[in-house]
């Protein structure tokens, strides 16, 4: 695996450096993905971007979560599933919602569950959606705004999900409680 640094204050290129002070600033720690990120000042400054817009979208929080974590767990994230689990606690999302997004299984919630699927269905059709399965959508309670706000999702979550591919991005200490393992490899 090629490896990629974990930037600190000190070692990022000098455009990255404000942007990793903005992480520090939010975290109270530069989170390892960012400090892989920060070789690209355009990556994590795109990233961090369209986080705080996934955030001003018109989902709600869990809604949010719901996206976030069908995506991580869908590709298969080592990184971004215990660091979203330790977010939606901070964010006093239900616990059994949690569990079942990172297991990958229906959700009580029919509401939430057709987020969860629609979601699924646009990163696995990688956007082809059927007129039907967009109107379903549509059908139980969402708007043509939250089908855009799900793809703004999809895009920030391949941002970092791909990069902590590539780079093998260590989880952070907070997070690594909250450890995952793909149910692929945990039946290996």
């Amino acid at each position: 695996m090629t490896e990629f640094s974990r930037h600190t204050l000190e070692t990022a290129p000098e455009q990255s450096k404000p942007l990793l002070n903005n992480s520090l600033q939010a975290f109270g720690m530069i989170p390892n993905l960012h400090a892989v990120m920060a070789e690209s000042p355009q990556h994590l400054e795109a990233y961090q971007k369209l986080h705080e817009l996934f955030q001003q979208t018109s989902l709600t929080a869990a809604q949010q979560t719901v996206v976030w974590m069908t995506i991580n767990v869908e590709h298969a994230c080592h990184y971004c599933v215990p660091a979203h689990t330790a977010i939606a606690h901070m964010q006093k999302i239900n616990s059994g919602l949690i569990e079942a997004l990172r297991n990958a299984t229906p959700l009580e919630d029919a509401k939430l569950e057709a987020l969860r699927r629609f979601t699924l269905q646009v990163v696995r059709q990688r956007g082809n959606i059927s007129t039907q399965d967009v109107e379903s959508f549509l059908a139980a309670g969402y708007s043509k705004q939250h089908v855009l706000d799900v793809i703004l999702g999809v895009a920030q979550k391949v941002m970092s999900n791909y990069v902590n591919h590539l780079a093998d991005t260590p989880v952070d200490p907070p997070f690594q409680k909250f450890a995952w393992t793909p149910a692929a490899i945990a039946a290996e």
